[in-house]
Formats: C-alpha cells, sequence, structure tokens
C-alpha cells in the first residue's frame, strides 16, 4: 500500500522547518507517512498540486506567495479560510474534491498566548496587507483589542482589508509612513521584508513601554524585525517559529483526525535557533 504524501510548498522555501516539524508529529503519533519541500512559484502552482494530488498526495502546507493561489484552487472552504479568502493548507478528501483551510490565525494567537502576550484591550499594529495579513485578522479580532491597525506600504491594500474585516469591529487602515504619532502594545509583522533580511521603516517610538514584537516570518537567526523590537525595549520580541509549529499541528489535525501536542517541538526548534 502506498504511503500517504504530504508536503510544503512555497518559494522560498529552502529555509522550512515544516519537514522536520510534521515528521516528529509523525513520529509521536504513530502516523505513516512522507512529508517533503517543495519550491513551488505562481506559474507552477496549478500542474504541481494537482500532479501531486493525483499520484497519492494527501495535503500540502502553503507558503508565499501561494496562498491566495490555494484559495482559488480549493473546491470547498473552512468558515476562516473563506473569511480570509486565503489559504496555507489544502486536504484531499474522500470524495476526491479538495478542502482548503487557513490555521495562521490560529497558530499566531496560541503562541501569543503561550508567551503570555495578551491582544484583549491592547492596541495592535499590523505591518503588511497580503495574504498573511488576510489570516490572522479575525483571530485577533476575536480576543477583543482596543485598537487594530493595518499599515502597508500601499495604503489602498490596507483600505481593503479594512473594508472587507469591518464586520468584526473598527479596523484602521494607513500607510507606514502615516505612524509616526502613535503607539501600540503590540506590533505583528505579517511582510515578508524578514526573509530578505530587511526591515519595514519604523519610527523608534511607535512601540509602547512594556510592548511586545512579534514577526511571523522566522530564521536561524533573529530576524530583523526581532532585532529591531529588542533594541527599542521590547518586553517580548520572537518570531514565528511557535505560530508555524501550532498552525502545523492545527494541519496535522485536519489531515490525519490527530491533535499532535506541541510543547517539545518549539522547544527544540528554540533550542536549535
Amino acid at each position: 500500500m502506498s504511503i500517504d504524501k504530504y508536503a510544503v510548498i512555497g518559494s522560498p522555501i529552502s529555509h522550512s522547518k515544516s519537514p522536520v516539524i510534521h515528521q516528529h508529529f509523525a513520529q509521536i503519533t504513530g502516523q505513516e507517512l512522507t512529508y517533503a519541500a517543495y519550491e513551488v512559484n505562481a506559474d507552477n502552482f496549478h500542474t504541481f498540486v494537482t500532479d501531486f494530488f493525483a499520484n497519492n498526495g494527501k495535503g500540502f502546507s502553503c507558503t508565499l506567495p501561494l496562498k491566495i493561489l490555494a484559495y482559488e484552487y480549493a473546491d470547498i472552504l473552512t468558515d476562516r479560510a473563506r473569511q480570509a479568502k486565503a489559504v496555507n493548507m489544502l486536504a484531499a478528501q474522500a470524495d476526491g474534491s479538495i478542502l482548503g483551510d487557513n490555521a495562521d490565525g490560529h497558530g499566531l494567537v496560541t503562541d501569543l498566548l503561550n508567551h503570555k502576550i495578551k491582544l484583549h484591550q491592547q492596541r495592535v499594529l499590523i505591518l503588511g496587507a497580503g495574504g498573511a495579513t488576510r489570516g490572522i485578522i479575525s483571530p485577533i479580532m476575536q480576543q477583543q483589542p482596543a485598537q487594530l491597525v493595518i499599515a502597508n506600504r500601499t495604503m489602498a491594500k490596507a483600505e481593503l482589508l479594512a473594508t472587507e474585516f469591518q464586520d468584526l469591529g473598527l479596523i484602521i487602515a494607513c500607510g507606514l509612513k502615516e505612524l509616526n504619532s502613535q503607539q501600540f502594545d503590540v506590533i505583528i509583522n505579517a511582510t515578508s521584508a524578514s526573509l530578505s533580511n530587511e526591515l519595514p521603516v519604523l519610527p523608534a517610538n511607535i512601540l509602547a513601554p512594556q510592548g511586545c514584537c512579534y514577526d511571523l516570518a522566522y530564521a536561524n537567526e533573529a530576524t530583523p524585525f526581532v532585532r529591531w523590537g529588542l533594541k527599542n525595549n521590547a518586553l517580548i520580541s520572537i518570531d514565528g517559529v511557535g505560530m508555524l509549529v501550532e498552525q502545523a499541528a492545527e494541519a496535522f489535525y485536519v489531515w490525519r483526525g490527530i491533535r499532535p501536542d506541541t510543547n517539545a517541538m518549539i522547544a527544540l526548534l528554540a533550542k536549535s535557533a
């Protein structure tokens, strides 16, 4: 009998820790499967995914720049994927259809709470207005922040998200250059800048005293945004490894019906960083 195949796809992908995470999950839950990383871009996404599913592929994790393409590819969507209009995992169903889901927000909020970073009644800033931001708005708003601001280099994209999600509560859109006179308790970097070792231009006084910084990206060394947070006296400034593990556990549950424990994996990745 063929072994079920899973993968993470995106570009770039060589830095991905997803194969290590899912192989660990399979081991501790007694599941027999393979999980690999593949460099896939927008041009070959449709062909690659279709071929993979046709050859005993059971599911994908999707990262930059494929989350909106994955949303369009799915036959059916979960409520959270439909709301985000972005998908970070695809799952083959028994009837041959493909389910699209988005666990990014679940992973983020779970990891924030793991680190005792609260969102309730806090002033929260999200940097960036792409697919990653789409996946985290609703779970953040469920925590009832005092304020949520989305800042993007192109203000029109931030305004589009604020309008799309306005039924969740007041969401403010602005350009990065308009942030000078505000302070935030939690700043979340949802841009792709860290993947190219860059940093969004931010005023030094934007982080409130005892404020926290969280980068959705991760690397073996502190990302530029994590270093910026530490330089600006953040109480906590961390990358997205914990979010990666928590959303991976959610994907594993969707795929296999078993929810793996995440503590050991997060501790292992933190130790190796």
